[in-house]
């Protein structure tokens, strides 16, 4: 994300704070404001059809959210946003922002590329989600998370420092809690990972990338934020 519009958000906008599980805004709502977490997480989550939740990013530090709807004709939020743990947050209309970046042209430029990589972002993460498989889904996620919130030992060894529920990392590969914990079982079993009061170890994050042929993507685009 431009720093510019980072130092924009400390500056400008209203910073509040919110408990864990607590909402930041929900699908369907008017989405008049761009908010940047100063501390904690966040859920980014869409609803599907069925009632099933489809998690669409864990969002760290110095994250926007809501950002997608800038410079659109679309007034409504599509996903729903809340607070994996106790959480900072700024918050700045979309109108300040907006004008803020139409004055400043280089600022511009820097804007586009970034909206442009986290387009390949998604972009990547789908494929994965559609075309690996449950398995696929679930090793690509893993890894995903590995770059984004990972403390790595070696090369080959990684720590995850935020905790999930197995449901949250259903949620992340669309899939059902059952069939993730069978899997994250299996793992365990042939010590890929570990996990210790929700807190996952990757043991061999070689192994995952060649179960998923990974293509060792930018860690700009292999991300879960």
């Amino acid at each position: 994300m431009p720093q510019d519009i980072a130092i924009l958000c400390q500056t400008k906008g209203t910073i509040f704070k919110l408990e864990k599980g607590a909402t930041i805004f929900q699908e369907g709502e008017r989405a008049e404001h761009i908010f940047l977490i100063k501390s904690g997480s966040v859920q980014v989550s869409k609803e599907t059809e069925s009632g099933r939740e489809l998690t669409i990013r864990i969002c760290g530090k110095d994250c926007l959210i809501g950002e997608s709807l800038m410079f659109c004709k679309f007034t409504s939020h599509s996903t729903t946003a809340k607070a994996l743990e106790a959480s900072e947050i700024y918050s700045i209309h979309n109108d300040l922002l907006e004008s803020f970046i139409q004055d400043h042209p280089t600022l511009m430029v820097d804007y586009l590329k970034w909206i442009q990589t986290e387009n390949i972002k998604n972009q990547s993460r789908l494929r994965d989600l559609v075309l690996h498989g449950k398995k696929g889904a679930l090793f690509s996620t893993l890894i995903r998370l590995a770059n984004t919130y990972g403390k790595f030992s070696s090369v080959n060894e990684v720590f995850i420092s935020i905790a999930l529920t197995n449901t949250e990392i259903a949620n992340l590969c669309a899939t059902s809690r059952e069939m993730i914990n069978r899997m994250l079982n299996d793992l365990r079993k042939d010590k890929i990972i570990k996990i210790d009061r929700g807190y996952i170890t990757i043991l061999d994050l070689n192994y995952l990338k060649q179960e998923i042929d990974c293509e060792n993507c930018p860690l700009a685009v292999c991300r879960i934020d």
